[in-house]
């Protein structure tokens, strides 16, 4: 018996504007809308057992985000159908690739995650500039920044978080800069490292490539099973920022 099902998906073009919430209510619907039976919740207002991987800022993009979805105990599901079932029911730029069993001993998506690789396109510099931030940042010893939490100042060295950095290559609005970031013990956001970068340099589109996991010293994905390239995305849209994008391998 299965106990839940963990899919990829990707959120691409303008829906990347909708916020964490709303995607999990696009999900709730979809599912309602395919037939897909879920376990729920008990209580006054049951809600459907639907668990999310960690967060993408409201104005990103992702290849690779992921969700966990409770089975009821009396019911299983065909996990190759649910790509095709259940991207059409879902807005443009929202595609599932991928799907596959995971057991209730398994680790948690927002446990199992300890890094993430991201393209960030920085605004308005050239090549020999974006070469100079990388090197510096890379030969500095620490990167101090304040930042708030729970209403208070904390100060971190983001150093140890940046497990890379490295020039992409041009978009057409600057450049783009390749980074794997940690999540644990202490998250790095995109916008923070630009900050430690240069204060004063532009953000421009962001794409989470991939989400990385560790299991008995050996590095992966959230799914052992690539994207199916035979899945049909009724929602894809020609875009030069993403095919610019380095494929994950």
């Amino acid at each position: 018996m299965i106990d839940a099902v963990r899919i990829r998906f990707t959120k691409l073009g303008k829906v990347r504007f909708v916020g964490h919430r709303d995607v999990a209510r696009l999900f709730e619907r979809a599912l309602r809308k395919t037939d897909v039976r879920v376990a729920y919740t008990e209580g006054f207002s049951p809600r459907p057992k639907i668990a999310f991987g960690l967060a993408l800022s409201t104005g990103h993009e992702s290849l690779a985000e992921y969700l966990d979805i409770a089975l009821p105990e009396d019911r299983d599901v065909d996990v190759s159908d649910l790509p095709g079932r259940l991207s059409p029911a879902l807005p443009p730029g929202i595609d599932v690739v991928a799907a596959e069993r995971v057991s209730a001993g398994d680790a948690s998506l927002q446990e199992a995650v300890t890094s993430c690789t991201w393209r960030i396109e920085v605004v308005g510099i050239d090549g020999p500039t974006a070469d100079r931030l990388v090197t510096s940042t890379l030969d500095a010893p620490e990167l101090v920044l304040t930042r708030t939490r729970k209403g208070k100042e904390v100060t971190d060295d983001l150093r140890p978080a940046v497990l890379s950095l490295a020039v992409d290559g041009p978009t057409e609005g600057g450049m783009a800069l390749l980074t794997e970031l940690a999540t644990q013990p202490r998250g790095v956001r995109p916008n923070e490292l630009l900050q430690v970068l240069d204060a004063d340099i532009e953000p421009g589109r962001v794409l989470r490539i991939a989400q990385w996991t560790t299991r008995d010293g050996v590095r992966g994905e959230p799914l052992a099973r690539r994207e199916d390239s035979s899945v049909v995305r009724p929602h894809a849209e020609p875009d030069p920022f993403l095919r610019g994008a380095p494929a994950v391998v």
